[in-house]
């Protein structure tokens, strides 16, 4: 395709709508042309082994697969596929008379508005993540799933990628300490994929395998009027995005560190799991975060082939720091971190979410909340209203004790994973404090009691505030507080050695919190 085609397509008459100026974007395989109301991509014809846009045919077919497969992520933006007739010379976008080219068109949008700009200035909010993993979390939920006869999801297709980059990168370094890095990162990802086979085979059995986005960064989603909206995932190659929903949150939980955004890393990462249960996944992503690092380690790398000569002294060290930026985080993602257990006491309305969600964005524990769990054991979403009564439905005693069963099981799993967890219960009998405690104690892992304290009055007008805000993921109400100020069974003696105390009253609560938990765990600043 010829230069003259891009030219051409700067004018108004090409096009049957109405046009208010023409920017064109390029990269090594597409073309975008943007129009006012519309944009338009087309596709460079070149194979490059791992895309093949060479032909008519298979441009066509890219464009339609890609618009299939964004729509499932963002069903406002791509918009259809149009032929392209005419001549290179004098196109015609959106006739079929007799087409030489395709393009995808989509909705405009503006590029300040891509969560990476938003991010360079200091935009970036926890809002527009937590938008952003909602939509993921749909997004997954409601996937294709792999076929079955294929062998997406098998132990060779995961290793394959992962093993590419160490084989691409090697050759383009000279430095004794980047090949030995890159050789302990190679080892290290080879061991640990066999180490997790039962595990990727299981959920590969279990259908977890399903179409992702492939490419989840934070340049490739934008902040709209009411929502962020995801778009431009892998469309080229099947291989990179029939994969485990894991490893897609984890290229989005890389890019987020590899930012030093580590609060909103945070978020995601207990918003996802929250939203879909998938604690199982949770020992999956050091080693998908590692491989993700690694995929933009290459990516930097790569342009010392590409722009060859072109780059003096100083871009050539530009592109090497940048490379290792990403292969330190790699080697980051290797390191084990001793986790600890966190158990929160205290009746409703004392605080529990607002501060636990505190800990979780300051020091990165998995929260683990007694509300949500009891509502997906019985198969509601935890903004559902189970609409259950007081001792029926979902609230009954036996319902109780298969909820902290639950907890219990899941915060076993997180531990064994090398990651903090804080339960978010009430905690309010003995016996329920020991069986949550005990998950901590029978791994060897520190445990922390936090007890949160606050005034009747105040117990009552946060819950009767919470009820009035439409919060739906707890559902107690003032009759609930009451029983729970009757029953309640205090801290005992040996409890209180490992307890931190917390008036959630008092100004700067959380902060306090987290301050009491650093220096009770002895735990350094990130």
């Amino acid at each position: 395709m010829s230069q003259a085609l891009i030219d051409a397509l700067q004018a108004p008459t090409c096009y049957s709508h109405t046009t208010t100026g023409f920017t064109v974007r390029e990269t090594h395989i597409s073309w975008v042309i943007l129009t006012g109301d519309y944009a338009y991509k087309i596709k460079k014809p070149v194979n490059l082994g791992f895309l093949d846009y060479s032909t008519l045919a298979q441009r066509r077919h890219f464009c339609e697969v890609e618009v299939s497969r964004n729509q499932h992520f963002n069903n406002h933006t791509y918009l259809e596929v149009v032929p392209i007739s005419g001549s290179p010379e004098a196109p015609l976008v959106d006739d079929d008379s007799a087409p030489f080219e395709y393009a995808v068109k989509m909705r405009q949008f503006d590029d300040r508005n891509l969560l990476c700009q938003l991010q360079q200035r200091g935009e970036l909010t926890t809002t527009h993540i937590e938008a952003l993993v909602r939509q993921l979390a749909h997004a997954h939920q409601h996937a294709e799933k792999a076929p079955a006869e294929s062998d997406a999801g098998s132990l060779e297709a995961i290793k394959a990628p992962v093993q590419n980059n160490f084989t691409q990168i090697a050759p383009l370094l000279e430095e004794e300490q980047d090949k030995q890095q890159l050789k302990l990162l190679e080892t290290w990802a080879h061991d640990t994929a066999d180490s997790l086979a039962e595990r990727l085979n299981q959920r590969r059995v279990q259908g977890m395998i399903c179409a992702c986005h492939g490419d989840l960064h934070l340049s490739n989603a934008a902040a709209t009027a009411d929502q962020v909206m995801l778009f431009d995932c892998i469309e080229f190659n099947p291989s990179l995005y029939w994969i485990d929903p894991i490893s897609d949150l984890a290229f989005l939980l890389m890019d987020l560190e590899s930012r030093e955004l580590h609060t909103l890393a945070n978020v995601a990462l207990n918003l996802y799991l929250e939203l879909t249960g998938d604690y199982n996944g949770l020992a999956l992503l050091p080693y998908y975060k590692s491989y993700r690092a690694m995929v933009r380690a290459k990516v930097s790398l790569l342009r010392l082939q590409e722009e060859g000569n072109l780059l003096d002294a100083e871009d050539r060290a530009s592109i090497l720091r940048q490379y290792r930026t990403y292969s330190a985080l790699a080697e980051h993602y290797i390191d084990f971190h001793m986790p600890y257990l966190l158990v929160t006491h205290g009746v409703s309305g004392s605080g529990k979410s607002t501060l636990t969600r505190y800990v979780v964005e300051a020091l990165g524990a998995i929260r683990i909340r007694s509300d949500v769990e009891r509502k997906r054991l019985y198969g509601f979403a935890p903004n559902d209203a189970s609409q259950s009564p007081l001792d029926s439905g979902i609230y009954t005693q036996e319902a109780t004790a298969q909820t902290y069963d639950r907890l219990a099981s899941l915060g076993t799993d997180c531990l064994k994973c090398a990651v903090p967890v804080i339960f978010d219960a009430t905690g309010l009998k003995r016996s329920q404090r020991d069986q949550l405690r005990a998950v901590g104690e029978g791994l060897g892992v520190p445990v922390v009691i936090i007890n949160m304290a606050a005034s009747e009055a105040t117990l009552r007008r946060r819950i009767v505030k919470r009820q009035t805000q439409g919060d739906q993921v707890a559902e107690a109400d003032l009759t609930i507080l009451e029983r729970q100020l009757a029953a309640r069974e205090p801290l005992e003696e040996d409890e209180l050695q490992s307890t931190v105390h917390v008036d959630t009253d008092a100004p700067g609560a959380s902060q306090t919190l987290v301050q009491l938990l650093k220096d009770h765990l002895h735990l350094e600043e990130r």
